[in-house]
């Protein structure tokens, strides 16, 4: 790191006249250098964060996440059952800024290793509810960014119409997303609060009764009014948990269903690959390019496009008729966000590639730099002494078509788990199949 702990730790004195720092730690966060950051223990137990940018985007960043938590009032954070970090001061430090925040001891996990049933995915889901239940009313007031669903719709097809500008992408997937664009149904949708940000490692977990429950969150520099399928992006990265996030998600929500959620997500997460080639040809930069065009070839090699119109000719009749005929296999969908230069093209290709994750993020150890006292174990970035008490399978991501809305369909209870159209199948059958997948898919949000 640029500034060593000693030198963080000596900003923090500034914040008040009675904070002795008696002991200070390097805190790592997966970062790639962007961030330096220290975790410190003062003479009256309390232990904080002190973070500086060390480049213009990553100053940026801090700036936007202590606005947003400045704007989480008192009784907002009330309404949420986990801590938010607290700013506590703003120290110059030359050119730049560091900011002093209360630390949130907990373990993360990586979203491909999030383990399905009660646990991890569970948990997380009821906190993202928590938070996109919070009332709108007070991030407008704070001035934060508030868009509807038709703005949302429009900066994604702006995004689309850049992607194409570029002449880098499948030309398959950008009709794909054109297509979804033009659904009409899959845009409406309430938009709520949301992290903007938001992946399975940004909440911290600490076991309680043996199970795995979300103790903080972190990255709120995205909090904004928005699609609440945003915050729901990175389920693509964990297939074997997708089902159980979404239904403690529904669970856990006090607003009318949104049928086309996951479909959502599933765009939402494509899109980062998009937005990724943007990057790169907005900066000219050829390395970016290249690895975009890469994430996006794979990806155009992984989705299943026949499944996102099939023809309306295909009857419900049609698609129960074919049921015996499924095999089953498991599909999910959706992944995490980035921003400018702390895209991670290693992250987005976790969900097309047959490479598995680490188990358990360990991006932030406390290494003793300078102590008169050791540091409390734990960080609000990862893995500390608390251990997740369930184990995390590795499991090869699996990606799933965009299920785009048909007219509601009331069907009975079948079971809905088969595998992907064959594109080389009778017409009629393939529509059929498409027609029910998507049918129980939109009744299962």
């Amino acid at each position: 790191m640029a500034r060593s702990p000693l030198t963080l730790a000596a900003a923090v004195t500034s914040i008040g006249a009675d904070t002795t720092v008696i002991a200070a730690a390097e805190l790592t966060e997966r970062s790639a250098g962007r961030i330096d950051a220290a975790h410190l223990t003062l003479d009256d137990g309390r232990t904080l964060v002190v973070r500086v940018g060390t480049d213009a985007d990553s100053g940026d960043e801090l700036r936007a996440q202590a606005r947003a938590l400045r704007a989480l009032s008192s009784g907002m954070r009330a309404l949420l059952p986990f801590a938010v970090p607290e700013v506590l001061g703003e120290v110059p430090l030359g050119s730049d800024t560091a900011y002093v925040t209360t630390f949130i001891a907990g373990y993360r996990v990586d979203p491909g290793q999030v383990p399905p049933g009660a646990g991890v995915a569970t948990s997380i889901a009821a906190a993202l509810a928590a938070i996109h239940a919070l009332p709108v009313a007070s991030v407008r007031d704070a001035g934060l960014a508030v868009r509807t669903s038709a703005q949302i719709r429009d900066e994604t097809e702006r995004l689309i119409d850049r992607v194409q500008t570029t002449k880098r992408a499948p030309v398959a997937l950008v009709s794909r997303w054109r297509r979804a664009v033009d659904t009409d149904d899959l845009w409406r949708f309430e938009p709520t609060v949301i992290l903007g940000s938001a992946s399975s490692d940004s909440f911290f977990l600490a076991d309680r009764d043996d199970l795995p429950v979300v103790t903080g969150v972190a990255h709120w520099e995205g909090l904004s009014v928005g699609d609440p399928a945003a915050d729901l992006q990175w389920i693509a990265s964990a297939p074997t948990a997708a089902s159980d996030v979404l239904a403690a998600y529904a669970a856990g929500s006090d607003r009318a269903p949104d049928p086309f959620l996951r479909s959502r997500a599933r765009l939402h997460a494509e899109l980062e690959f998009a937005r990724w080639l943007v990057h790169g040809y907005d900066a000219n930069d050829a390395t970016v390019m290249t690895d975009a065009e890469t994430l996006l070839s794979s990806l155009a090699d992984s989705v299943v496009d026949d499944a996102l119109i099939p023809r309306a000719s295909a009857g419900v009749d049609d698609a129960i008729a074919l049921m015996g005929q499924m095999p089953s296999a498991a599909t999910s969908g959706a992944d995490t966000s980035m921003h400018t230069d702390a895209y991670d093209p290693d992250e987005l290709a976790t969900w097309i590639t047959d490479e598995p994750a680490d188990t358990v993020t360990e991006e932030a150890r406390t290494e003793p730099v300078s102590t008169v006292d050791e540091p409390s174990p734990g960080n609000d970035n990862t893995g500390t002494d608390e251990e997740p008490s369930a184990g995390v399978t590795v499991t090869d991501a699996v990606t799933a078509p965009i299920l785009l809305p048909v007219k509601p369909v009331q069907l009975g209870t079948v079971d809905s788990s088969f595998g992907d159209i064959d594109p080389e199948s009778d017409e009629p059958a393939r529509a059929a199949r498409a027609a029910f997948q998507r049918w129980t898919s939109s009744s299962s949000e």
